[in-house]
């Protein structure tokens, strides 16, 4: 079986998980835990998402935040995503996938990141939706500034073993209605702030 077919059946599989943790609830414990997780970082540039399916919701946390807050936009296939200024209530219109971004073009460049996934592993990597465009992300603004990027997701989306290939980028945090995990990419020799 070739890498992108065990990733696409690994999706497969966290969706199913996915979607069965988000009918059970538990968003706001999960919402509660990643407010903790990112205390620290306040003040800072956050980039958070605008759910889809059954992606667990962010909003609540980012509606809180003391800092400028920025939801991803698709620049292309192939590039590092782009990020807009988000405030609660704003316009939004459609863009790349369907995925909603803020009307307002107000462009902005993230300190923190909240990161979606389908699944995620125990060592803080993510399986994506298949684009890199987080990878690319992280890849790009990791050697400019020190970056906070956490996976925001239901505790059923862990995976005993994900197939990664050199281009995933690790989390630094993982946040679940379980709790945090915060991974120490310095012991590993990992490059991540």
């Amino acid at each position: 079986m070739s890498l992108a077919e065990a990733k696409a059946r690994a999706r497969t599989a966290a969706f199913a998980r996915r979607k069965a943790a988000h009918a059970a609830g538990g968003a706001t414990a999960a919402a509660a835990h990643l407010a903790r997780a990112l205390a620290p970082h306040h003040g800072r540039c956050l980039a958070g998402y605008l759910p889809i399916r059954t992606e667990i919701d962010p909003r609540p946390v980012m509606a809180g935040w003391s800092g400028e807050v920025c939801v991803p936009v698709v620049a292309g296939p192939g590039q590092p995503l782009a990020f807009r200024r988000w405030v609660p209530g704003g316009g939004l219109v459609a863009g790349a996938f369907g995925v909603m971004i803020p009307e307002a073009d107000v462009p902005a460049v993230p300190d923190v990141l909240i990161v979606p996934l389908a699944a995620f592993d125990g060592a803080g990597y993510r399986l994506g939706y298949g684009g890199g465009f987080y990878d690319r992300t992280l890849a790009a603004l990791r050697p400019v500034r020190p970056i906070f990027a956490v996976g925001f997701a239901y505790a059923a989306q862990e995976a005993a073993d994900l197939p990664r290939e050199a281009t995933d980028a690790p989390l630094d945090a993982i946040v679940t209605e379980a709790g945090i995990r915060r991974f120490d990419r310095a012991a590993t020799g990992e490059n991540t702030p």
